[in-house]
C-alpha cells in the first residue's frame, strides 16, 4: 500500500454511512471511531457556547462534511452560513465556512492530523478561522485561534483554564477554556 491511495472527493462522498469518522487526507481514507466522551463532552460544551452567541445568518455543528480541495475533513466542529446548513447538505463547501475546530486527540498519529493535516487542509481551502483546543498537559484546557492571513494562519488568540478567550471572529465570544472540560459548572 503506497502514502497516497488515489481515492478522491467523489469516492469519499459516495461511502455509505458507517457511523465511523472517514476524512480523505492526501488520497487515502483515515478511518477513526468515535471519539474518546472528555473529547465529545468538550465539543458539544464549545458547540452549545458558540451557537449561543452566533448570529441569525449562522449555525454551529459537530462533524460536518467539509470538502477541502481535493481532501475531505470533518472537523469536530463547524461554523457556516445557516442557509446551507439547514438545507440538508451532506458536503460543505469551503467558502460557506466561517471557522472550523477541532480538539486534539491523543495518539501520535491524531495530534499530527490536528497540528499539521487539518490546519493545513483548511488554511489551503480559505477557511477564515481555526480553533484547536488541547485537552492535556500545562493549562489544559487549553485554545488557540488562528486567524488566516494570506493563506497561512496566524496565531490571533489563546487561552488557558482560568483565563478568559475572546473571539472577535466571526463574531463576538468570550468564555473561559475551563467551561469546556471537567464536571459540568452549576450556578450557585
Amino acid at each position: 500500500m503506497s502514502d497516497h491511495d488515489g481515492f478522491t472527493v467523489e469516492d469519499w462522498l459516495a461511502l455509505p454511512e458507517r457511523g465511523q469518522r472517514v476524512e480523505l487526507i492526501d488520497g487515502s481514507f483515515v478511518v477513526s471511531p468515535q471519539a474518546a466522551t472528555n473529547h465529545q463532552l468538550c465539543t458539544g460544551r464549545l458547540r452549545t457556547l458558540l451557537a449561543l452567541s452566533a448570529p441569525e445568518d449562522l449555525e454551529v455543528v459537530e462533524a460536518a462534511n467539509l470538502i477541502c480541495a481535493d481532501e475531505g475533513a470533518i472537523p469536530d466542529l463547524v461554523v457556516a452560513d445557516a442557509d446551507v446548513m439547514v438545507a440538508a447538505t451532506v458536503a460543505l463547501e469551503p467558502h460557506h465556512v466561517r471557522l472550523v475546530a477541532e480538539v486534539v486527540s491523543p495518539g501520535r498519529k491524531n495530534r499530527m492530523r490536528d497540528y499539521q493535516d487539518k490546519p493545513r487542509m483548511y488554511a489551503a481551502a480559505g477557511i477564515p478561522v481555526f480553533l484547536r483546543v488541547e485537552l492535556t498537559g500545562a493549562g489544559a484546557p487549553r485554545v488557540e485561534v488562528f486567524e488566516l492571513r494570506d493563506g497561512d494562519y496566524v496565531l490571533s488568540a489563546e487561552a488557558a483554564a482560568g483565563r478568559l478567550l475572546q473571539l472577535t471572529e466571526p463574531f463576538k465570544v468570550s468564555f473561559d477554556p475551563a467551561e469546556l472540560a471537567g464536571p459540568r459548572r452549576r450556578e450557585p
